[in-house]
C-alpha cells in the first residue's frame, strides 16, 4: 500500500489484516497501526534537515514561505512538522506564509500567485520559498518571475534525476537545494518475500536519504546520468529481448513439426536399437550357453582324462618290467587287449569333446607315437637320485597323478610335492627347485595364476614351468603360454614325453649357466640395457644379477661379510639366495664373492703400486696367504709373479 493520504484507505488496509493477508506500507504512512512492515524515507527527517539547511544559508535570518503538499498526507505533514521543529530553533527565521499545494507545480503557481498578488508590495523581500517537492518549489519559482518580484532562493524535495529532475535544476541554480527522495524498490521486493518466506525483517524499515546542494549538484548529476544511460541499456536490452521473443513466437510452430520429425525419428531409431538389443542380447545367451558348454566339457575332460592318465601311464610302465616279458602268452595278449582298448577309449573320448566343444584338440602323445621319437629309457626302478639330481616340485591336487608322477620321476631328481597352487607357489619361494610340473584345474589357486606368480615373483622367476592339463582345446594351450608356462601338456601323456620335456627345459637352463658362467662378474649388466626383445622373465633375472652384482661390489672389502648378510642386503633368505644365485649361474654366491674379489685384485696388481698384502687386504681376503693360495687356483699365478709380467 502506498496511501496518497492518511485515513483514505486504512479500512481497507484493516480489513485485509484482519484477514492475515500480510499488508506492506510503503512510502506513506496510514492511520491505521494494523500493517505487518512499513518501509520508506523519514519525511519528518528530510523537513528537519531541510529546516537547518534553510537557516544555515540564511544566516540565522530571513523571510520563507512554505508551500505544503497534499493536503492530509502523511509526507506533508510529517515534511512539515519536521520543518517547523527546525525553523523553531532559529529565532531570526520567519515563515509568512504556509500556503497548500497538493504535490502539482499549476497548483502551486496558482496558489503563490494569488499570495503575491495579495499580499506583495514589493518592498518586503522573500528571502526562500520551501516546495515541499522539487515540482511545488519551480511552481513557486515560476509565479515570482511572473510577478517582477525580485527572486528568493528556492528549495524542493525528491532530487529526481533526468533532464527536468531536481538535480538537473540544482546544477542549473534555477532550485538552491533539493533532497533526495529514496525509493528502494528491489528492497521492498525483498521485503515481500522475505515476509511470504518466513525469514526475519524489519517492522520498520527508513530509507536513506540526501541533500543536493550547488557542491553536489555536479557528482549526483553524473551519477544519475550513468544511472539513465544504464537503464537506457537495459530498455534496449528489454526492446531486443521482446524482438527475440516474436521471432521465437513465430517459430515455435516450425519447432513443434521439427520435434515431431525428431519424435518420429527417435521412435524409429528406439525401434532399431530395440531390434540390434534383443540380437545383442540373444547372442550374450548364445555365447554363454557356448561359454557353460565348454566348461562343461572342460571339466568332463578333466575328469575322464585324470583317470585315463593313471591307466595309461602304469600300463605303460608294466610293459617294461621284466616280469611282464616272462610271463606267458595269454597274460600278454590279454595285457596287450586291455592297453590297445585303453588307448582306443581315450582317442574316442578325445574325437567326443573335440566333436562337442567345435575345437582342435592337440595331443602330445599321440604326436609322439606317430613320429616315432627315440628317448633315452629310465633309470632302473631300485636306484635313487645322487645329491646333485636336480630338484622337481609337483603341484596338483589329485593324490593319484601326485603319485603316478612321483614313481616316474623318483629315480631322476629329487622331489617336492604340494596339493594346490597357494601351497605350490610358497614352496617354491622357500626351497626354489630347478622345475616345476603343476595341473591347471585346482582349488584355491588354480595352475594359470600360479604360473603367473611364480613368473612375477624375483625368487622364483628363472624356474621351469610345465602345466600339465585335460584342457586341450588351442585356446587353453595359448591361456598356458601366456601365463608364462615353458611347456604344456595335455592329459593323458606317456611318461616319455614328459621326461623329454623335464630334460629339454633343465638342459636350457644348464646352458643359460654356461651363459652366465662366461661373464665376468664386473662386467656391464644393467637392467635398461637389456634387449627389446627379451621375455620379462629374462628381464627379471637380469635384473636380479645385476642388483647382485652391485651388492657383491659394494661388499667387497669387507672380509666378514657372509651369505647370510648378502642375503638380508637382497632381501631374502640364506637358501633362497643361494639356490637363486646357483640357478642362474650355476656359482655359488661364495664363489661369486671370491671371483669378484680376485678380479678385482688382478686390476690392483697390474695398475697399482700397492703391495700384496695391502691389495688382499683392500679386495677383503683376512689372510694374505690365503689371497695367494685362491689367486694361484683362479688364474694359474701367485700374486708376484702377476706383477712381474
Amino acid at each position: 500500500m502506498a496511501p496518497n493520504q492518511v485515513s483514505t484507505i486504512s479500512s481497507a488496509i484493516d480489513r485485509a489484516y484482519d484477514k492475515g493477508i500480510p499488508v506492506i506500507v510503503f512510502e506513506r504512512k496510514t492511520s491505521t497501526k494494523k500493517y505487518t512492515a512499513y518501509m520508506g524515507a523519514d519525511n519528518y527527517e528530510m523537513g528537519h534537515l531541510m529546516g537547518e539547511y534553510v537557516a544555515s544559508r540564511l544566516n540565522e535570518k530571513g523571510k520563507i514561505i512554505e508551500v505544503m503538499g497534499l493536503k492530509g498526507s502523511s509526507p506533508a505533514i510529517e515534511r512539515h512538522n519536521g520543518f517547523s521543529d527546525a525553523i523553531a530553533g532559529h529565532p531570526g527565521i520567519q515563515v509568512v506564509a504556509t500556503l497548500q499545494g497538493d504535490w502539482t507545480e499549476p497548483t502551486a503557481y496558482k496558489t503563490v500567485k494569488q499570495w503575491l498578488d495579495k499580499n506583495y508590495n514589493g518592498v518586503d523581500r522573500i528571502d526562500l520559498v520551501f516546495g515541499m517537492n522539487d515540482r511545488t518549489a519551480m511552481g513557486a519559482r515560476k509565479a515570482f518571475e511572473e510577478a517582477g518580484a525580485a527572486l528568493p532562493l528556492f528549495c524542493g524535495i525528491d532530487g529526481l534525476p533526468g533532464e527536468n529532475g531536481g538535480i538537473r535544476l540544482v546544477q542549473d541554480s534555477l532550485l538552491d537545494a533539493s533532497y533526495i527522495y529514496p525509493t528502494h524498490g528491489d528492497q521492498l521486493l525483498q521485503l515481500a518475500v522475505d515476509i511470504l518466506e518466513g525469514k526475519p525483517y524489519e517492522k520498520e524499515t527508513k530509507l536513506m536519504s540526501a541533500l543536493v546542494t550547488d557542491e553536489n549538484a555536479r557528482v549526483l548529476l553524473m551519477e544519475s546520468e550513468e544511472i539513465m544511460r544504464q537503464s537506457r541499456n537495459l530498455e534496449q536490452l528489454h526492446k531486443m529481448a521482446n524482438q527475440y521473443l516474436d521471432q521465437l513466437g513465430n517459430q515455435r510452430t516450425l519447432t513443434f513439426v521439427a520435434l515431431a520429425a525428431i519424435f518420429l525419428l527417435l521412435a524409429l531409431l528406439a525401434g532399431i536399437y530395440m531390434y540390434y538389443l534383443q540380437r545383442a542380447r540373444i547372442q550374450d545367451e548364445r555365447m554363454e550357453m557356448e561359454r557353460e558348454q565348454l566348461d562343461f566339457y572342460t571339466q568332463v575332460s578333466h575328469e575322464l582324462r585324470t583317470p585315463l592318465t593313471l591307466i595309461e601311464g602304469p600300463l605303460a610302465q608294466l610293459a617294461e618290467t621284466p616280469d611282464l616279458r616272462q610271463a606267458s602268452q595269454e597274460t600278454c595278449n590279454l595285457f596287450s587287449i586291455v592297453r590297445r582298448n585303453t588307448h582306443n577309449l581315450t582317442q574316442l573320448i578325445n574325437k567326443l569333446l573335440d566333436a562337442q566343444v567345435g575345437g582342435t584338440v592337440t595331443d602330445d602323445n599321440a604326436h609322439v607315437e606317430a613320429q616315432n621319437i627315440a628317448l633315452t629309457s629310465p633309470a632302473a626302478a631300485d636306484s635313487k637320485p645322487d645329491e646333485d639330481a636336480s630338484t622337481v616340485l609337483i603341484v596338483d591336487d589329485n593324490a593319484d597323478i601326485r603319485a603316478y608322477l612321483r614313481t616316474i620321476l623318483q629315480d631322476r631328481y629329487r622331489l617336492l610335492e604340494a596339493q594346490d597352487g597357494k601351497c605350490g607357489l610358497e614352496l617354491a619361494k622357500e626351497q626354489v627347485p630347478d622345475l616345476i610340473v603343476s595341473d591347471v584345474m585346482m582349488p584355491v589357486m588354480n595352475g594359470l595364476e600360479f604360473c603367473q606368480q611364480v613368473k612375477a615373483d624375483v625368487i622364483s622367476s628363472h624356474i621351469p614351468v610345465i602345466l600339465l592339463t585335460a584342457r586341450a582345446l588351442d585356446r587353453h594351450h595359448i591361456e598356458g603360454y601366456q601365463s608364462g608356462a615353458d611347456a604344456y601338456i595335455t592329459k593323458p601323456f606317456s611318461q616319455e614325453l614328459l621326461l623329454a620335456r623335464i630334460e629339454n627345459l633343465l638342459h636350457s637352463r644348464h646352458q643359460l649357466h654356461d651363459l652366465w658362467s662366461s661373464r665376468p662378474v664386473e662386467a656391464e649388466n644393467k637392467p635398461e640395457e637389456t634387449a627389446p626383445n627379451d621375455t620379462r622373465e629374462n628381464q627379471i633375472e637380469n635384473a636380479f644379477i645385476a642388483r647382485f652384482k652391485k651388492v657383491v661390489e659394494e661388499q667387497m672389502g669387507n672380509s666378514d661379510i657372509s651369505v647370510e648378510d648378502l642375503a638380508a642386503t637382497m632381501g631374502l633368505s640364506r637358501v633362497q639366495l643361494y639356490r637363486k644365485v646357483k640357478a642362474l649361474t650355476g656359482n655359488t654366491p661364495v664363489d661369486l664373492l671370491r671371483k669378484a674379489r680376485l678380479a678385482q685384485a688382478q686390476k690392483l696388481l697390474q695398475g697399482s703400486s700397492l703391495s700384496v698384502s695391502e691389495i688382499a687386504y683392500q679386495v677383503g681376503f683376512a689372510s694374505p696367504s690365503y689371497f695367494s693360495k685362491c689367486y694361484k687356483d683362479e688364474f694359474g699365478i701367485v700374486p708376484g709373479e702377476e706383477r712381474k709380467q
